[in-house]
């Protein structure tokens, strides 16, 4: 019990700091046409009541998961009631979840002092992926190296994995994570596989003859300002730390900011608004930086973005309904990827097109992907459907992960024999 004393002190200070959630609860709402959408969307649009979409309306009608602050409860339950809207609520103390997330933080950050030792079953700081990154290349030299790609806005360094068995400018595949910093499964997901990727080289034939044919770039943490705030201010922030000149707001959407329909549908001008796309594409330094790195590469075949919560697996579009070129083979690799993940334990997962999936998104990591030529562009959306939302504890994260990786070795299997 003293040593975790010891450790609320030493990084309490931070986690002290917090934006505090008492009392406020998620509220799953069912929409069930247009009228309702826009009803819903205004309500959450307004300065008056603070609410915040977790899950946002989608073209398939699903139910929409909505952040209600303590304060605005009553008004919020009256105004569902009075539109005829049905609700349930799916957390009712978000403060209790954060707490028992900081208090599983603080115990497994002790116990790996203690025992000089990385817990891929926890969740971490930004220093402490970027020493575990340190660690991989160290401990596997002649397969991993940790690559600087550029610097955040805040002057933290973005480092990427990069497996490679020799050669110069192989094929390539890049696997992203971590471009909203509250979704902390994605993050965790994707350190947990730079180790399985190295560890399963040279033992599982899959992941061996991938390895021969192409490399891999893997970049777990796509916004680290973002991904420390939320450790230390609030632990729902989405967006990058950026200033935006002229408003109190702060931040800009990364998942609105690459160069593809860049401020089209999906995305907003206000940058107090979530999905604010920025002042121009790739205005955010953390997005320019994978930009130029994948074009100076010039020879990516593959671009895979993980992203938390709903259980899903996409494609492009998103800025458009209309079918992306290859969407056929595109559906079929990610339907196949889809059996293996849910073949582990069971975890479902619905696959198809962005914008016919969820919503449309304009200025999206993917469709930029797809459009400048790396044909196999999928999003991973990861666990869970709305239960914990962007609070998956802890011991889902390596369920989470293992069956992932089944997923994405998929994909980086169809990849190796399609070298188109």
């Amino acid at each position: 019990m003293r040593w975790i004393l010891f450790f609320v002190t030493l990084i309490g200070s931070s986690i002290c700091g917090r934006e505090k959630f008492f009392g406020d609860q998620v509220f799953r709402i069912n929409v069930r046409n247009g009228d309702e959408v826009s009803k819903l969307t205004r309500l959450v649009n307004s300065d008056n009541f603070k609410l915040n979409f977790w899950r946002s309306p989608s073209a398939l009608g699903r139910p929409v998961d909505v952040l209600v602050p303590s304060i605005s409860l009553q008004p919020v339950k009256s105004f569902l009631k009075s539109q005829g809207l049905e609700y349930s609520v799916t957390i009712d103390d978000l403060q209790a979840l954060l707490d028992n997330e900081d208090e599983e933080m603080q115990y497994n950050e002790g116990q790996e002092q203690s025992n000089n030792t990385f817990n891929y079953g926890a969740y971490h700081t930004l220093e402490a992926i970027y020493q575990e990154m340190d660690n991989i290349a160290t401990d596997f030299p002649d397969l991993a190296s940790r690559v600087k790609i550029g610097q955040s806005f805040e002057n933290r360094p973005m480092y990427v994995l990069k497996f490679s068995t020799g050669g110069e400018q192989r094929p390539a595949i890049w696997l992203n994570a971590g471009i909203h910093s509250r979704e902390w499964i994605s993050q965790a997901t994707a350190i947990w596989t730079a180790r399985k990727i190295v560890s399963d080289y040279g033992e599982d034939p899959a992941v061996t003859s991938i390895l021969e044919k192409v490399d891999i770039f893997l970049l777990p943490v796509a916004n680290p300002d973002g991904y420390v705030y939320t450790h230390t201010r609030n632990r729902l922030w989405r967006k990058t730390r950026s200033l935006n000149p002229g408003s109190r707001c702060v931040g800009t959407d990364p998942n609105r900011n690459w160069n593809a329909s860049f401020a089209g549908e999906g995305a907003s001008d206000n940058p107090c608004s979530e999905v604010y796309h920025g002042p121009h594409a790739n205005s955010e330094v953390e997005v320019k930086s994978v930009v130029d790195f994948i074009q100076k590469h010039g020879n990516f075949r593959c671009f895979i973005d993980l992203h938390s919560y709903s259980q899903l697996l996409m494609y492009p579009y998103g800025y458009t309904v209309k079918k992306a070129p290859d969407a056929e083979e595109l559906d079929d690799v990610a339907r196949h990827a889809a059996e293996a993940l849910a073949s582990l334990s069971g975890t479902k997962y619905q696959v198809g097109p962005t914008c016919t999936t969820v919503y449309p998104a304009s200025g999206s990591s993917i469709d930029w992907a797809y459009d400048n030529g790396i044909k196999y562009a999928f999003t991973f959306e990861l666990r869970d459907t709305g239960h914990y939302g962007f609070l998956l504890p802890a011991n889902q994260i390596i369920p989470t992960a293992e069956e992932t990786w089944l997923g994405l070795k998929t994909i980086m299997e169809h990849v190796r024999d399609n070298l188109y």
